[in-house]
């Protein structure tokens, strides 16, 4: 066991330091999710599965509380793989390297899981206690939240039978969320077609490194550069002067995170080469004026490339750069209704190149379908305009708020009375699961709450210690709290 083990509250943080250590990155939670079955299984606690993964534990009401509503806590099982150029880090063997830096515990290099793992752990802590008072109690871990909701898309009707969630999977400690964004994937697709280079031109990568990155929800606004966004800038400025010629650009990893880095691999006339590197260079210059205020390691760079490549012909490339240069990203409408909360948003997550396709995946999000569908339309007109395909898959709604929540109620006293002061109600930017599981338990009411977590989805993700404490007595005292059912 680590040294986060020893921290307070040490049941918490002894489960989240078992989660570190068992790999669990989206897609490959298997090995967990059979890690937590078998320890409810040893704890005599009832343990099922559904047919896309989803882990279902029912724990009984302590004595005098059998009369209290149902209680479902929930989490998902998996985390966002991300990790530094210079990291050696295989997520699917791997295990996550968590330390303690002050006031903080994050990771050595890569992303730390504390979303969700932190509220996983919170939900297995309950479950091991013998002395949190609680009515009935069931926990759902579901998969692949990161990647497509996929576990909380294949939730079916009737497998809750609580009357209450608890979404651990916020992160702002003080601030209790009632609702949350939709959102649907894009992605579009170039046919590219390649010609071989004439003599005399010579290989090069360009390369935009060190941006911070961050979650494509909750950091949207933040001003953080997308580094796709950046790549395609200068191309459009300066592929014609040039004479440059694209081989292939790559860039991101995954559509729900704002792109750290990204990679051209091009060819330019050999007379040419100084003054790219002159263009590069005073680009790096430009930036870092522009960005300094957010972006403080911001690095550009161009190393020798493979020779010999067959280039895109002049047409197909001036399509795509331009595709890339005019694609929407960041904030596209901020909020009427909820002050400083975006309403929606883009990213241009990930750009891959194969031989014969380039693909760039985007995340829209909105509070509103109708900002989700107006995103939806400037993107067709964009690939009709760049001739290129777009597809648009695995839409999942927002969460709307509900005023008259009972267990906002109770969320609010029990705030109040432990700590003196007031918790924000708020609606996020960012896709919570609560949306999905609206539709087959219509009726159930719901909440999100949890530790502050800063910079999720990349390697700069922490969790603060102390709000970890606060997230757990405000759990435990919720529990105690929870009304009589009717």
């Amino acid at each position: 066991m680590s040294e986060i083990s020893q921290l307070s509250p040490q049941p918490v943080w002894q489960f989240f330091d078992k989660i570190c250590s068992i790999p669990h990155p989206s897609k490959h939670e298997e090995q967990l999710a059979q890690y937590i079955i078998e320890w409810a299984q040893q704890e005599g606690l009832a343990v099922r599965r559904d047919d896309v993964g989803n882990v279902f534990i029912k724990k009984a009401a302590t004595p005098g509380m059998e009369n209290r509503k149902g209680v479902v806590l929930q989490a998902h099982i998996d985390m966002v793989p991300q990790k530094n150029e210079n990291t050696d880090h295989d997520f699917t063997v791997d295990p996550i390297r968590p330390y303690i830096d002050g006031e903080w515990v994050t990771a050595d290099g890569t992303t730390l899981g504390s979303d969700n793992g932190m509220g996983m752990a919170a939900c297995l802590a309950v479950l091991a206690s013998k002395d949190v008072e609680h009515g009935p109690l069931e926990v759902l871990l579901t998969i692949d939240e990161e990647a497509g909701m996929t576990g909380a898309f294949g939730l079916q009707e009737g497998w809750l039978e609580g009357d209450i969630l608890l979404n651990t999977d916020s992160e702002q400690e003080g601030e209790v969320y009632m609702g949350c964004a939709g959102g649907v994937d894009a992605a579009i697709t170039f046919a590219l077609e390649r010609e071989n280079l004439p003599s005399g031109y010579v290989a090069k990568t360009l390369q935009i490194k060190g941006l911070k990155g961050g979650h494509s929800g909750c950091d949207i606004h933040t001003g953080r550069a997308n580094a796709n966004k950046l790549l395609g800038r200068f191309l459009a400025g300066h592929s014609e002067e040039l004479g440059l010629r694209i081989v292939s650009v790559r860039g991101g990893t995954l559509r729900n995170a704002i792109p750290r880095e990204a990679f051209a691999d091009v060819a330019v006339p050999e007379e040419n080469v100084e003054k790219l590197a002159s263009l590069f260079d005073y680009y790096e210059q430009l930036l870092n004026q522009e960005l300094s205020a957010i972006e403080t390691n911001l690095s550009l760079s161009i190393i020798e490339a493979d020779a010999g490549q067959q280039a895109l012909t002049s047409s197909v490339q001036y399509r795509i750069i331009a595709a890339i240069n005019a694609c929407p990203n960041g904030v596209i409408r901020m909020s009427d209704d909820i002050e400083g909360v975006v309403e929606t948003s883009l990213n241009l997550g990930v750009i891959t190149t194969e031989q014969s396709t380039m693909t760039l995946l985007c995340l829209i999000r909105s509070l509103a379908d109708s900002g989700r569908s107006y995103v939806e339309s400037m993107l067709r007109s964009l690939c009709e305009l760049a001739g290129a395909d777009v597809a648009f898959s695995g839409a999942y709604p927002g969460w709307k708020p509900d005023p008259d929540s009972e267990i906002m109620k109770v969320f609010r006293s029990t705030y109040e009375g432990i700590y003196g002061r007031v918790p924000n109600i708020m609606v996020i930017h960012a896709g919570l699961e609560c949306g999905l599981f609206k539709e087959p338990h219509p009726n159930m009411d719901m909440i999100s709450f949890g530790p502050t977590i800063k910079f999720p989805h990349s390697p700069d993700e922490k969790v603060n210690i102390e709000t970890v404490g606060l997230f757990w007595e405000q759990m435990v005292a919720m529990l105690k709290a929870i009304p009589v059912k009717a």
